[in-house]
C-alpha cells in the first residue's frame, strides 16, 4: 500500500441521505474545508446494495465513489456483514443468534448473525465479491474495511456441533485427553463422548475452567475464520488493495493478536474518557492501547479507524470535550504510530440510535460550529506530519498483555474474585515508561522477547506452551524479566502446575517459591519496604521462599512480616525480578525507575518531563503532549525546530493547557 499522507477522514453515509442527494455535493464542499482526504463507506449498507435477495443495487454507492475521486478523495470500502438484511433473517432464521438460554434472537440491532451458519457464510461472500469486482478497478478504491467490531457469540446447535468440532482437533480426537486436561473426574463430570459437550451456560455447566477458555478460544477462531471468509473473495479479486476491520479498545472476546496476522494492517476505534481538568490517566490508558495495536504488526503503523469529533451517545453522562481535547487525541494517536485520522461519524444521522453521537457536520449543517472549526483546524496540521507516514517504532521495553490469561485470570476461582483488573494492571506497569518518554511496546506472552532490554509480565497466571522456555532463554541470555503477583500458576487449560510455583521451571530462573497467597479486603494493606523505601501492598500478596534470590523488599507486617516481597535473582547473563504483591503506583513508578537507571535505558526527551507531559518519538519527529488543563513549561537542553511553526525552540518549550507541540532536532 503506498501512502503519502495521513489519511483524515471517517465514516460516511451517504445512503442515508438518499432522498436529499443534494447534501452529498454539500458534503464534498465540506469536506474540502475541513481537509478530509478519505471517507469510509458502506459499512451497513447492505439492505441499500441488496433490498431484494439477488436483487443489487449499487447506483447510489457507484455516484459516490466517483463523487470522491473527483473531489480528490480516497474511499475505504466497507463490506456491509455487521447488519444483515430483514429478508435474509426471515428467509433464514438460522443467520440469528441463539443466546445461551437456548432462544433464537429475532431480528434487529446489529452483530445479531451467526458465524458459523453456511447460509450466512455464503450471503457475505457473495456481497463481498459483488463489490469487489464492481470498484476492483475504481481509481478511488484505497482500502478494504471488513464489517464493523467483531463481537459477540453464538449457542445455536451449529455452533455447538462446529465447537465440538473443534475440540476433537484440540484435543487429537481423543476424549481421555479432553477429560484430563480439564479435569473432569471433579464432581463426577467424566465425558464419554465430545457429543456429550455443550457451550458454557449459566442454566448448565459453567464451573469448569478449561471449558470456558476452550469457548473462548472457539468464539474467538470463529470470528477469525469468519473473517477469513469475508476476505478471500476480495483478495482474489483485488490482491493488491490492503485489508482492515476496526478493533475495540481492550475488548477480550476476540484475539486480536491472531485476528492480526490475516489483516495488512491493524485499525482501532478510540473513544477516551477524556475530562476538561486532568487526562493524565486516561492519556496513560490510551497510549497503552496504541502501544498494544501498534505492536501487533511489529511497530508497523495502525489506523485510528474511529474516533468522535465532540461526544458520543452511550456513556451514562456524555459531556463535551473543550476545544483543544480532540486535537490533542488525534496528535496523540499520529505520535504512537497511527497513519490516519477518522472519524464517526462525518454527518450526525437524523434518525435511529446514534443521531446524537458526534460529528463533524451536525444537523445545522453548515461549517459554522465550534466542531466543524476544530476538526479544520487538524485537517491544516496533519499534512504538516506527512513525514511520519509509514514510520516504524520499535521499543526497548515490553509490558506482557496476553488475550488468553486475560480470560484465565477472569475465569479461575480463588484468593480475590473482585478487582483482578487485568488489563489495568498491565496499565500501571506500562504508566512509568510513558511518563519519562521511554518507547515500549505492549506483545503476547508467547512472542519473541530477545529485541528488548526489559519484559515486565504483570499478573502472568496462565503460561501458554513454550513460554517458559522462552523466558528462561531470554533472561539466560541477558535480559532482564519481572513477574508480579500470581505468576505461572497455571498451563493453558488451568490445570496448576506441581512441584512448587512458579511452575514450569521457574522457580530455578527467579530463585524463589511461592508457597502461599493473601488476598487482602478493600480496607487491608500490607506495609512493604523495598530500597529503603516504605509502599503499601493492596488486593493480593504472594509469600515468597528465597531459594537464592537475593531479597530487594520485604513485608513489614501482619504474620508473614519479615518475608520476601521483592526480589532478584541471576540467572546466566540475566536478571528476574519477583514483585510478589499488587502495589500502590508509587511502588510501581520507582521500582521501574530504579529499572530504567541500571539498564541506562534514556527516554526520547534529555530533560526531565513535568507530571501530566509525554514526550513519544516516530521518526524524526518528537511529540511533547499536556494531558492537563494546566499551562506546562517543559525545559529542554537541545535546540528543535517546531514543524508546525517553523520556530526554533531552545532553552525551554511551553505547552498550554491541553496542548502539543511537534518538534524535530
Amino acid at each position: 500500500m503506498k501512502q503519502e499522507h495521513i489519511i483524515y477522514g471517517g465514516d460516511y453515509n451517504p445512503d442515508q441521505w438518499i432522498r436529499t442527494k443534494e447534501i452529498w455535493s454539500e458534503d464534498m464542499r465540506l469536506m474540502d474545508l475541513a481537509g478530509i482526504n478519505s471517507a469510509t463507506v458502506g459499512i451497513f449498507s447492505w439492505s441499500m446494495l441488496e433490498p431484494r435477495e439477488g436483487e443489487f443495487d449499487f447506483s447510489w454507492l457507484d455516484e459516490v465513489m466517483d463523487m470522491l475521486h473527483v473531489h480528490g478523495k480516497k474511499a475505504i470500502l466497507a463490506t456491509p456483514s455487521g447488519a444483515r438484511p430483514v429478508w435474509l433473517a426471515k428467509k433464514a432464521p438460522e443467520v440469528l443468534r441463539v443466546d445461551e438460554s437456548g432462544v433464537r434472537n429475532e431480528y434487529g440491532v446489529r452483530h445479531n448473525h451467526c458465524l458459523t451458519s453456511p447460509v450466512y457464510r455464503e450471503k457475505v461472500r457473495l456481497i463481498n465479491r459483488k463489490l469487489a469486482e464492481r470498484y476492483a478497478k475504481h481509481p478511488a478504491l484505497f482500502m478494504w474495511h471488513i464489517s464493523n467490531e467483531y463481537s459477540g457469540e453464538c449457542h445455536c446447535e451449529l455452533c455447538q456441533q462446529a465447537f465440538r468440532d473443534w475440540l476433537r482437533r484440540e484435543y487429537h480426537n481423543d476424549i481421555d485427553e479432553l477429560n484430563f486436561k480439564w479435569w473432569n473426574g471433579f464432581w463426577s463430570h467424566n465425558l464419554s463422548s465430545f457429543d456429550e459437550v455443550s457451550s458454557p451456560k449459566y442454566r448448565g455447566e459453567n464451573h469448569v475452567p478449561a471449558l470456558k477458555l476452550a469457548w473462548n478460544r472457539f468464539v474467538s477462531d470463529s470470528h477469525i475464520s469468519f473473517l477469513e471468509n469475508e476476505i478471500a473473495p476480495l483478495r482474489e479479486i483485488t490482491p493488491d488493495v490492503p485489508v482492515t476491520t476496526n478493533m475495540m479498545r481492550l475488548f477480550k472476546g476476540i484475539d486480536y493478536r491472531k485476528m492480526a496476522e490475516k489483516l495488512d494492517l491493524v485499525s482501532w476505534d478510540s473513544y477516551p474518557s477524556w475530562n476538561n481538568t486532568d487526562n493524565t490517566e486516561e492519556g496513560n490508558a490510551i497510549a497503552f492501547v496504541h502501544d498494544l495495536f501498534r505492536s501487533m504488526k511489529g511497530g508497523k503503523p495502525f489506523f485510528l479507524m474511529e474516533s468522535t469529533p465532540s461526544i458520543v451517545n452511550w456513556k451514562p453522562v456524555n459531556p463535551l470535550p473543550q476545544s483543544g481535547i480532540t486535537e490533542l487525541s488525534s496528535i496523540q494517536a499520529v505520535a504512537h504510530g497511527a497513519d490516519s485520522v477518522q472519524y464517526f461519524q462525518w454527518r450526525a444521522s437524523r434518525g435511529g440510535h446514534e443521531k446524537f453521537h458526534g460529528a463533524v457536520v451536525d444537523h445545522t449543517g453548515t461549517e459554522h460550529t465550534r466542531v466543524f472549526r476544530d476538526a479544520a483546524k487538524i485537517g491544516q496540521v496533519l499534512p504538516k506530519l506527512d513525514a511520519v507516514v509509514g514510520k516504524e517504532t520499535r521499543g526497548r521495553v515490553a509490558i506482557v498483555n496476553d488475550c488468553e490469561n486475560a480470560w484465565a485470570t477472569d475465569i479461575f476461582c480463588g484468593f480475590f474474585s473482585e478487582n483482578r483488573d487485568y488489563d489495568g494492571v498491565c496499565t500501571a506497569w506500562h504508566k512509568p515508561f510513558w511518563k519519562r518518554g521511554v518507547p515500549t511496546d505492549v506483545i503476547e506472552s508467547d512472542a519473541d522477547l530477545a529485541p528488548y532490554d526489559l519484559v515486565i509480565a504483570p499478573f502472568l497466571y496462565m503460561l501458554k506452551p513454550g513460554v517458559a522456555d522462552s523466558i528462561r532463554r531470554y533472561v539466560g541470555g541477558g535480559g532482564r524479566f519481572v513477574a508480579t503477583e500470581l505468576f505461572a500458576r497455571v498451563d493453558r487449560d488451568d490445570l496448576c502446575f506441581l512441584g512448587g510455583f512458579p511452575g514450569e521451571g521457574l522457580r530455578e530462573v527467579f530463585g524463589v517459591t511461592a508457597e502461599e497467597t493473601d488476598a487482602l479486603p478493600e480496607t487491608e494493606r500490607r506495609a512493604v519496604r523495598y530500597n529503603g523505601r516504605d509502599y503499601a501492598a493492596h488486593t493480593v500478596c504472594d509469600l515468597l521462599r528465597a531459594d537464592g534470590a537475593k531479597v530487594l523488599g520485604t513485608y513489614e507486617n501482619g504474620f508473614y512480616a519479615g518475608t520476601p516481597a521483592v526480589t532478584v535473582n541471576g540467572f546466566g547473563k540475566g536478571r528476574a525480578y519477583y514483585a510478589a504483591f499488587r502495589g500502590e503506583e508509587s511502588f510501581i513508578d520507582d521500582f521501574c525507575a530504579d529499572l530504567i537507571e541500571e539498564i541506562g535505558l534514556t527516554g526520547v526527551w534529555p530533560d526531565q518531563l513535568p507530571d501530566g507531559v509525554s514526550a513519544v518519538e516516530r521518526g524524526d519527529l518528537v511529540f511533547l503532549m499536556n494531558f492537563t488543563s494546566e499551562p506546562k513549561r517543559v525545559p529542554s537542553s537541545g535546540t528543535y525546530r517546531n514543524v508546525l511553526t517553523g520556530d526554533t525552540v531552545s532553552g525551554k518549550t511551553e505547552l498550554p493547557p491541553f496542548g502539543y507541540v511537534v518538534l524535530t532536532r
